[in-house]
């Protein structure tokens, strides 16, 4: 039993505290970021600005568990407000099918939350334009 069992009791006594620890102190940084993402939100105004969508993207991810995988799908969609800023924002999917690039209309967002989109007819904005 000497030297080897001693080793051994010292490498789990020591080593396996601190790697736990670290693995518990990253979950709460990884909570208490979202905590804060969502407090901040809250606190933001709800702002409605005139925008244009000038880009869409899905992003897909899949997991090969067993007994079999499975995949998941975020949408994305950039609006162009009149500053010339661009905005990225995940939405669900069927606000993602209901939009194009190119649309027109105003969007609602708080913080870095999307609320809505709201197209312009497009015979009101050629009008307005012309």
């Amino acid at each position: 039993m000497g030297i080897e069992s001693s080793w051994m009791f010292d490498f789990f006594g020591t080593v396996f505290p601190v790697v736990f620890v670290l693995i518990i102190g990253i979950v709460l940084l990884s909570v208490g970021k979202e905590v804060w993402r969502w407090g901040r939100n809250n606190a933001e105004p709800l702002l409605t600005v005139p925008s244009r969508i000038t880009g869409r993207r899905m992003q897909i991810s899949q997991s090969q568990a067993e007994p079999g995988s499975s995949a998941r799908t975020l949408y994305y969609i950039t609006f162009e407000v009149e500053s010339g800023d661009r905005l990225e924002f995940k939405v669900n999917g069927e606000e993602y099918g209901l939009c194009s690039e190119g649309d027109e209309g105003r969007l609602s967002f708080k913080g870095t939350r999307y609320i809505g989109f709201e197209r312009y007819n497009r015979l009101y904005s050629e009008r307005v334009r012309g």
